[in-house]
């Protein structure tokens, strides 16, 4: 155990104590603790979510039945109205702090929610007057800015559909995505700056322009100086857009009408566009981020993210906490990362296990290097969270680090940290409210307390996806989710659940290892590898050849000062094989210079397993939504070195030579 309950304790005017007291009036019942209240929502879902909506004061009422219909076609609050903006922005006073928007040189500039407020008024104005309609789609191509947020409020007060790519993606690679949406208007700046190197991204809107015909306008904010040379009669500055019409307040739209599309990681082919609701996603983010995670009034909510991951969502949408939301769009430095969280005295930072892996091995002790004591708790996703780092968070950062895991396909959480609930090493402390979560064998029933089984959702949550964008028979949505069982949602992650309650992550089902009928997950070896001090990342996957052979490779990228000899292998085999088991020691351990992974940190298991077994990479994973594409080449090299082999399997040396 990292933290106990009483480390992770709320005081007596929380969210989650004022809910409870709240939800014990209605219910005339007592929950003594979270996992109480958990019991409840999850048994009856109806009662809860209505208190949610309630409490939070979150639109209009229903008219008719909380809960409509089995999954996937449930209904929510039929007949509610309900406006995601109106949310956001109605909370605090003119004065308070809003947003914090920090460059990349750590410049910043501070919205007040009265300027916030006029921001957005001003351009949902604009919209207005440019002919959008409810229903029409706005996207987004920016950094993590205050014109995003401004631009998804705007979008959102009257009804349209945001979608947002960040500027680091190519102009191709946004085509890609936004064209299977057909938007109206394109927000969008002349560029941004990382790492000290200024990005212009004039050429890359022009090409946007050019193939997006649905495009009636582009609002260009010039962020690098001087206004960009207009691209054509459709551009218009950002000031200039925010003064052509007069202020639209945010009006209320049906509970279930679509608030924003998110994309998938397009690691299996074109991106999904998962369109999600205004009320579903209301409920969702002052659930998570209120009950679960005591945001409020008084907290500065720092998450390094992006506009292209649904963690920047989650960082807009604090807002409706009534909390201040640092926005930094500069690069990954942890140096200059934990610097921000100390200037801007963060009370919660999040972040993803790479990070933090990297502040580790760069030698930086935050607690030690900065002043945190503004910062009370802290959540990390994106991958699971090795045991030796978290506990590694507790001596060096020295507040409560919560891991959660949900995704993009809800835009939250299914698993998380809990106010009064125990942090133990590796573990996520518990369902999130309202997710009856569990883990389910392949007969379609829980597995035993303790072993891996499919994490699947069992009752409907209200921030599911209305659907996927132009799906209009819902094939693709159920084949996406509902495929094992028609009316339970199966992840695929693999996850299992300690007597205590507490959740552990195994890798993806669909990357399971099947080693002679014995089935595994890779998360255990990376919790045991990742560990090493030697060792910077690890990919396992198990690769079904012609043959009939089972081939389990494990590539490695050592840290800095170390090689990969054959003594080297002898220690991560045997490590693997004393801490994990015999069954999960890899046929070969081969060095890589880098592993690939998607643009939000997660690792490629399923391409690289598909790439080995010969397919081409350009047909298992749109090159864009990886962070180093470069690297894919030598995992087809080392498919066609093992598929020319005469006899017996390729040596490790013959593989390494492949790979770097």
């Amino acid at each position: 155990m990292l933290w106990s309950a009483t480390d992770t304790e709320p005081d007596a005017n929380s969210a989650f104590a004022r809910f409870r007291s709240f939800a014990e009036s209605r219910c005339g019942t007592e929950f003594p603790d979270y996992r109480a209240v958990h019991a409840w929502s999850v048994a009856d879902p109806e009662h809860f979510w209505e208190a949610v909506r309630r409490f939070f004061e979150i639109g209009t009422p229903s008219d008719g039945r909380i809960l409509d219909g089995e999954m996937p076609a449930t209904r929510w609050f039929a007949g509610a109205t309900a406006n995601f903006a109106a949310q956001a922005l109605s909370v605090g006073a003119d004065n308070d702090c809003a947003l914090v928007v920090v460059s990349d040189d750590l410049s910043s500039d501070t919205y007040s929610r009265a300027r916030l407020r006029s921001e957005v008024a001003a351009l949902a104005g604009a919209l207005r007057a440019w002919g959008v309609e409810s229903g029409d789609v706005i996207a987004g191509y920016l950094p993590n800015s205050a014109e995003a947020i401004v631009g998804l409020l705007a979008a959102a007060s009257i009804g349209a559909v945001w979608s947002s790519v960040g500027q680091d993606y190519a102009a191709s690679a946004v085509v890609t995505r936004m064209a299977q949406l057909e938007p109206v208007v394109l927000v969008s700046a002349d560029g941004y700056t990382f790492a000290g190197t200024r990005h212009d991204r004039v050429a890359a809107i022009r090409e946007i322009e050019a193939s997006l015909p649905s495009l009636r306008r582009i609002v260009v904010s010039a962020r690098l100086g001087a206004e960009p040379e207009r691209g054509s009669d459709l551009w218009i500055g950002w000031k200039d857009a925010l003064q052509c019409a007069g202020p639209v307040a945010p009006e209320p739209v049906p509970f279930d009408h679509p608030l924003w599309a998110l994309f998938s990681s397009g690691t299996t082919g074109t991106p999904k566009a998962l369109v999600h609701g205004h009320g579903g996603i209301c409920l969702e983010m002052h659930t998570m981020l209120e009950l679960n995670m005591d945001i409020g009034p008084a907290d500065r909510f720092f998450w390094y993210t992006s506009p292209s991951w649904m963690m920047w969502n989650v960082l807009a949408a604090s807002l409706v906490t009534g909390c201040s939301a640092v926005c930094y769009e500069g690069s990954a430095d942890p140096a200059k990362v934990w610097s921000l969280v100390a200037r801007e005295e963060a009370t919660f930072f999040g972040t993803s296990p790479g990070f933090l892996r990297a502040t580790a091995d760069a030698g930086i002790e935050p607690a030690r290097d900065h002043d945190l004591h503004a910062l009370s708790s802290m959540g990390s996703t994106g991958s699971p969270l090795p045991a030796s780092l978290h506990r590694w968070t507790r001596d060096a950062i020295g507040v409560p680090v919560h891991s959660s895991s949900g995704g993009t396909d809800i835009a939250g959480a299914f698993l998380a940290g809990a106010p009064g609930v125990p942090v133990w090493a590796g573990e996520l402390s518990a369902p999130a409210l309202g997710v009856a979560v569990s883990a389910w064998g392949h007969d379609g029933t829980p597995v035993t307390t303790g072993d891996v089984g499919e994490l699947v959702v069992t009752r409907p949550l209200p921030s599911m996806p209305l659907r996927l964008w132009d799906d209009h028979d819902g094939s693709r949505y159920r084949a996406s989710y509902f495929d094992a069982w028609p009316t339970v949602w199966r992840h695929g992650d693999w996850v299992s659940f300690t007597p205590d309650g507490s959740a552990r992550l195994h890798g993806r089902s669909d990357a399971t290892l099947n080693r002679r009928g014995v089935r595994m997950g890779s998360g255990d070896i990376y919790a045991v590898i990742e560990a090493l001090p030697e060792v910077g990342e690890a990919l396992v996957v198990g690769v079904e050849e012609t043959d009939g052979e089972y081939w389990m490779p494990m590539f490695v990228t050592m840290a800095e000062g170390h090689v990969l000899d054959d003594a080297m292998r002898t220690k991560l085999c045997e490590r693997i094989r004393r801490d994990v088991s015999p069954r999960h020691v890899p046929d070969d351990v081969i060095e890589v210079a880098a592993l690939p992974h998607t643009r939000t940190g997660k690792k490629l298991e399923v391409p690289v397993k598909r790439i080995l077994q010969g397919a081409e990479v350009s047909a298992v994973l749109a090159l864009d939504a990886v962070d180093r594409a470069d690297i894919l080449d030598v995992f087809s090299s080392l498919a066609a070195s093992r598929r020319s082999r005469t006899s017996g399997q390729v040596s490790t040396s013959q593989a390494k030579g492949a790979l770097l």
